[in-house]
Parts: C-alpha cells; sequence; structure tokens
C-alpha cells in the first residue's frame, strides 16, 4: 500500500488554520469592541479627550505665545484680535497659558492614576489570593488610611514638600490606591477558589505565580475601569491642591492653578480667566467618566460571554 505525501502534506495554496481558541478569544473581543462603540457617551468621551489633549499638546505648535516672562502693559485685556482668550493679571496669554496647564493637568493625571492602579492592584491581588491573617492586615492598613480624608493628607504633603510636577504624582498617586487595592482583593477573594488556580497549586505553582498569571489577568477589566476613574480623580485632585495654592510653582501652571487666580479677578468682570480652565476640567473629567462607562458596559459583556 503507497502513501500519497500530498495527502498528508497540506497544500500551500490552502489557509492555515486558527487555533480552535483564537476565534472565540477574537469573537469576545469584537464583541466588547462592538459594546463601547455603540455606547456613544463613550464615543464623545474619546472625542473629547482626544480634542482636549490635541489642544494642549499639539496647539502650542501652530499657536505660540511667552509663557515665561511677564509683559504687565498686556495686563486683563479682553478676547479679541491676538488673544483669542484674552490676558490674565500679568500679560499672560490665557489661550497659551490654558494649553500649557492643560499638559501639567493631563500629566499629572494619567500618570498619578496609573501609579494608583498599579499599587492597588499588586496591594489587593496579593491580600486576597493569600487570605488569612496577612489579607486582614494589609486590609486594616487600607481601612486606617482610607478612614483619613484623602484631600486633608494631599495637603499636608503639598505643604511640607516643595510642588513639582513628579512630586504632585507621587503624592497623589501615593494615597489613590486605596480603592483600586479593595476592588482587586474582591477579585482575587472570588478567583482564588477556580479550578485552574487550584490545579496551577496542585502541580507546585507557587503563589506570585498565580497572582501573575491568574489573579491579576482575569481582573484586568475591573483594573482598567478602575484606572479611567482613577485619572478623573487625579485630575480633580491636582486641581484642587492648585486651587488652595499647592501646585506648580510660576511659570508652570495648571487649570486648577488658573481657576483659583480667575476666581480672584472675576468679580471685577473678567470672566475670561474663571470659565475656560473650569470647562476644561469639567470636560476632562466628564471624558473619563464615560469612557470608564463604555470600558465597563464592553468588559462585562465580555465576562458573560465566557
Amino acid at each position: 500500500m503507497t502513501i500519497n505525501p500530498e495527502a498528508i502534506v497540506p497544500s500551500a495554496a490552502e489557509p492555515a488554520r486558527a487555533a480552535p481558541d483564537e476565534e472565540p478569544v477574537r469573537s469576545l473581543w469584537r464583541q466588547g469592541l462592538g459594546v463601547f462603540a455603540e455606547n456613544r457617551l463613550a464615543l464623545v468621551g474619546v472625542g473629547l479627550f482626544v480634542l482636549l489633549a490635541g489642544l494642549c499638546f499639539l496647539g502650542p505648535l501652530l499657536y505660540h505665545t511667552d509663557q515665561v516672562h511677564t509683559d504687565l502693559t498686556q495686563v486683563h485685556l479682553a478676547p479679541g484680535k491676538g488673544h483669542p482668550l484674552g490676558t490674565d493679571g500679568v500679560g499672560y496669554d490665557q489661550l497659551g497659558r490654558l494649553m500649557l496647564g492643560g499638559q501639567t493637568s493631563i500629566i499629572v493625571g494619567l500618570l498619578a492614576g496609573i501609579l494608583a492602579t498599579i499599587l492597588g492592584t499588586i496591594w489587593g491581588a496579593v491580600a486576597g489570593f493569600v487570605g488569612g491573617w496577612i489579607d486582614s492586615a494589609m486590609m486594616r492598613v487600607v481601612d486606617a488610611m482610607m478612614s483619613i480624608p484623602s484631600l486633608f493628607l494631599f495637603m499636608l504633603l503639598a505643604a511640607i514638600v516643595t510642588p513639582s510636577i513628579s512630586m504632585l504624582i507621587i503624592i497623589i498617586g501615593a494615597f489613590a490606591w486605596l480603592g483600586p487595592a479593595r476592588l482587586v482583593r474582591g477579585e482575587a477573594l472570588s478567583l482564588r477558589s477556580r479550578e485552574y488556580v487550584q490545579a496551577m497549586r496542585a502541580m507546585g505553582g507557587t503563589g506570585g505565580r498565580a497572582v501573575r498569571k491568574h489573579i491579576v489577568p482575569n481582573a484586568i477589566g475591573t483594573v482598567i475601569v478602575n484606572a479611567t476613574f482613577q485619572v478623573a480623580d487625579a485630575i480633580l485632585y491636582v486641581a484642587y491642591l492648585s486651587f488652595l495654592g499647592l501646585g506648580v510653582p510660576p511659570p508652570a501652571t495648571n487649570w486648577g492653578g488658573m481657576l483659583s487666580d480667575g476666581l480672584e479677578n472675576t468679580y471685577s468682570g473678567h470672566w475670561w480667566l474663571l470659565y475656560p480652565p473650569g470647562i476644561a476640567i469639567i470636560l476632562i473629567v466628564l471624558a473619563f467618566n464615560f469612557i470608564g462607562d463604555g470600558l465597563r458596559d464592553a468588559f462585562e459583556v465580555r465576562l458573560r460571554r465566557r
């Protein structure tokens, strides 16, 4: 009996077949993306973020202003030709100031939110997976820190250290991780009893590997959704601190500092100093909240289909 080699070796013209698990995984991602795209507010949030980020980071390339040297001959000019949003109390162009302040607010918000999410994810995953007295001790630390108003802690630390962009990121990130820690810990408590985690531990897998390979990846939906809200909260915290005079020192600025300066001058009729930064803060926070809501819906659908 002879065997035809062509019957065994697949023809080069034949398309490679996808692995059985590939198509379901792709389908889940498509479903999640479809649900996100159906959420109009989520798309509005993405559009707002792209618009504001483009204004702040690309705008200065097209609209050049001096944001270092003051010009007391151009103080409190109303919006008009040459200054679309007017000037502030020391002669800075308000539109250029809005772009510069937006860079600080977005950078600090994003990095502080990411730092808080990473710290909270690690803390919560370890506490939930290990359990027992270690879990109790770790969560008592979280409870104790959450009992202190976070804004009070931010103000205290910002008053002790010299404010800077990097310092604001560290201060906000170091205390904003408590919420993510509780969320991830709850996910870890349910995931550690799953069959695949128990099987890995029975085969000699370490706790660190279980956290890295199973707990954190399976809680990634909760982590990503919470990260968007952490960024929004961090931007608000930056605004709070700057509004209270604890932000980055001049000539640097951010939207909270601009809002504080505008509030002092708005009673004199200089409305252009107050409304642009206030509207920008509202829009950027709404954008991240809308994106977070859309991601939550997308991940919930993907989890239900598993």
